[in-house]
């Protein structure tokens, strides 16, 4: 049922799409081709299939076997689920063969409770990001999960940042955000009668279902049948290590095209934002910047900003991590030889080292 991927080696590949949804496949065809990704593993379609024929109940062995292969997690990055020491926090992503809307968004940082944001103040040396991590996990997990309106969550945020007299998110202190995940603990312990799941394996569970779950929503089902899509396709699901893009002004994350999408010139094309994490680039909060120094000029030229505002505002990647930036072009031309077309990829730099989320 589960397939591991990590460390230059991976259990599936990029054919394996009917069994591991097409982003699992590429995970592990990343893998094996030795670009760094981070570890984790896929719980397979016919598990979803499976949960359905057995009246919304795990198939015998699932649960086994995902134990297993969160201990094979926790050897492979060398921290522990629910640790105060050195925790380790995973991405949960929903992987059909093809990308369908309705389906479950991601939940980041799961694995998050009391003792692990202890864990991971110690191990970032950074307050606020570890705090953050717990407010934006609270947040995700209860909409998605515990089924608690997205706008309850905001409505607190925005609550808060009116008490402090700040615009942004970015702008709250550890302590505010400290705070504010209390306030979201109780919020949530209101809307559902029990507290918010400390337990690391239960919210991992949790979230599994609510990837299965979310194949026979509404919204899911309508689509597959406009689409002529078969119910027994089912989803996969992608349980990641996490890598930070919002560590501090060495991390980052970013989205890109090995060529320019809407003409198709052989150019690397995308954006990124410094200390960030992944709904960040797209969510329009931020003004992302270019990838490329040659972009971030155009782009400039093109938004009237000036070359001296533009250089200490706006840089590009390849200017403040011209490393990274080196690595990533590497990258682009191999996935571009193995695939033989155009990827679309995600990637994020945790403390000046990059990391590749996907590729479609």
């Amino acid at each position: 049922y589960v397939y591991f991927f990590g460390n230059g080696k991976a259990e599936g590949d990029a054919g394996m799409k009917n069994l591991l949804g097409g982003k699992g496949a590429n995970l592990a065809e990343m893998t094996n081709l030795g670009i760094p990704v981070p570890p984790g593993f896929t719980i397979s379609t016919e598990v979803c299939v499976a949960y359905y024929e057995n009246s919304r109940k795990w198939p015998i062995g699932l649960e086994q076997e995902v134990d297993e292969n969160l201990r094979k997690l926790e050897q492979a990055i060398g921290a522990k689920f629910g640790d105060s020491e050195n925790p380790l926090l995973v991405s949960v992503r929903s992987g059909a063969r093809a990308s369908m809307p309705g389906m479950m968004d991601t939940i980041l940082n799961l694995g998050m409770n009391e003792a692990a944001v202890k864990g991971l103040i110690k191990r970032s040396n950074n307050p606020r990001f570890a705090w953050d991590s717990f407010r934006r996990f609270i947040q995700m997990y209860g909409d998605v999960v515990l089924e608690v309106p997205h706008e309850d969550f905001e409505h607190l945020l925005q609550e808060k940042k009116h008490e402090r007299g700040v615009a942004l998110d970015t702008e709250l202190t550890a302590e505010d955000l400290q705070d504010l995940v209390s306030r979201y603990l109780a919020m949530v312990k209101k809307a559902i009668g029990h507290e918010f799941p400390q337990d690391p394996k239960e919210q991992l569970y949790g979230a599994i279902n609510a990837v299965f779950g979310s194949w026979m929503n509404d919204r899911a089902i309508t689509y597959r049948k406009l689409n002529k899509i078969p119910d027994e396709w089912g989803t996969a699901v992608n349980i990641q290590s996490m890598v930070f893009g919002n560590m501090g002004t060495t991390s980052a994350t970013g989205v890109a095209f090995t060529r320019n999408p809407s003409n198709g010139k052989n150019e690397f094309y995308g954006e990124y934002l410094i200390n960030a994490q992944g709904e960040d680039v797209v969510a329009g909060i931020r003004t992302p910047q270019q990838i490329g120094l040659e972009a971030s000029r155009n782009w400039a030229a093109g938004n009237n900003v000036s070359e001296a505002d533009r250089k200490t505002k706006f840089p590009s990647l390849e200017e403040i991590m011209p490393e990274v930036y080196k690595e990533l072009i590497e990258i682009r031309a191999r996935l571009e030889k193995h695939y033989h077309d155009m990827q679309d990829i995600e990637f994020t730099v945790q403390d000046h080292k990059l990391y590749m989320l996907q590729t479609r």
